[in-house]
């Protein structure tokens, strides 16, 4: 549980940076220097279509964000964008491969292998407008592929849990 605090506490911090990290970065004239100076290193790196590359900062556990910042092959940022929104979860389907879900939504907040159902689920915590607290699972079989998918109200959230 004090884990769980720890990491809740730290989101909520990175959550207050983020807009003013944000502001501080304009797509075509900020450079990868400027959001490593802004966001610091980022969680993974990953090649983008026509020589770029994309920059994934992740906000989970705790958070309810991720980022995916790209650099295009002139060394300029062509995109800030936060991936974990309902219009990107529908473009999740099944027969999709793990890595190219990781790619679209960053790394998840926790994944469970249910070794008897030979089943592995991802799960994302993600802010369902206007302000409520879900969590996306994506089911993937033993061959990392898209099983299914589904959202629920988050249980760790205070505001969802049962009195």
């Amino acid at each position: 549980m004090a884990r769980w605090t720890a990491a809740a506490l730290a989101g909520l911090l990175l959550l207050g940076c983020d807009p003013q990290r944000i502001d501080a970065l304009e797509e075509g004239v900020a450079t990868e220097a400027d959001v490593r100076k802004q966001f610091g290193e980022p969680e993974k790196i990953w090649d983008a279509p026509g020589g770029g590359r994309t920059l994934e900062y992740n906000r989970q556990p705790a958070g309810h964000r991720n980022y995916m910042i790209t650099i295009g092959p002139d060394g300029k940022m062509s995109a800030l964008r936060q991936v974990l929104t309902p219009e990107n979860f529908a473009k999740v389907q099944p027969g999709m491969m793990m890595e190219d879900v990781r790619k679209m939504l960053g790394k998840p907040m926790k994944i469970t292998p249910y070794d008897l159902q030979r089943e592995v689920v991802y799960d994302w915590r993600y802010l369902q407008p206007p302000n409520t607290s879900m969590v996306f699972s994506v089911v993937f079989n033993t061959d990392y592929r898209v099983l299914r998918t589904g959202s629920m109200l988050d249980p760790q959230a205070p505001e969802n849990k049962v009195q």
